[in-house]
């Protein structure tokens, strides 16, 4: 629902704002999502989904009001036996730094400590210090450093291995 607009004096310029809410993400969502990442990268989602539905993830979506995703991430419960370790978080990259990231990691602290867990794990590549400067205004501290690596899909539908350097972080809830 459109809460307001206001507009700056001309016609380049306006702020709108928008209810949105968190909820599961679904099968009939990856559709939409693919500002998040490759078609590599939604079958991935996919396959995280049949986990949700184990109960070993939690895989969440930021919605607005139509139910478009507009921001998702998700929680596992794997990695860790006294933590959940959140990864695979995104912004619709047009609505980054509007507190949607915020909104997402404070929801997946929820999940985490509906399951009766007291600490959220995490990784975030070396070079991305706009997410980690975000992490450490929520609360992570840094702990550790480990490689990582993943198939990551060019524009030409070729995969190659994506390695790099993650920090890792984590926070008592």
């Amino acid at each position: 629902m459109l809460r307001g607009v206001t507009t700056h004096g001309d016609t380049t310029g306006a702020t709108v704002s928008i209810l949105v809410q968190v909820r599961d993400l679904l099968p009939q969502d990856l559709p939409a999502c693919t500002w998040s990442g490759s078609g590599t990268h939604l079958r991935h989602v996919e396959r995280e989904l049949a986990r949700a539905a184990a109960g070993e993830v939690d895989y969440l979506a930021v919605c607005t009001p139509v139910g478009v995703p507009v921001a998702i991430g998700g929680v596992d419960y794997q990695v860790s036996e006294d933590a959940g370790t959140l990864w695979q978080l995104a912004v619709l990259p047009a609505l980054q730094s509007s507190g949607l990231g915020t909104l997402l990691v404070r929801a997946a602290e929820g999940r985490i400590r509906d399951r009766g867990l007291h600490r959220a794990e995490l990784a975030v590549e070396e070079d991305n210090p706009r997410a980690r400067a975000l992490y450490e205004r929520l609360g992570y501290v840094a702990y550790g450093r480990e490689p990582d690596a993943w198939d990551e899909e060019g524009p030409d539908g070729s995969v190659r291995r994506h390695e790099t350097m993650c920090v890792l972080m984590g926070r008592s809830l």
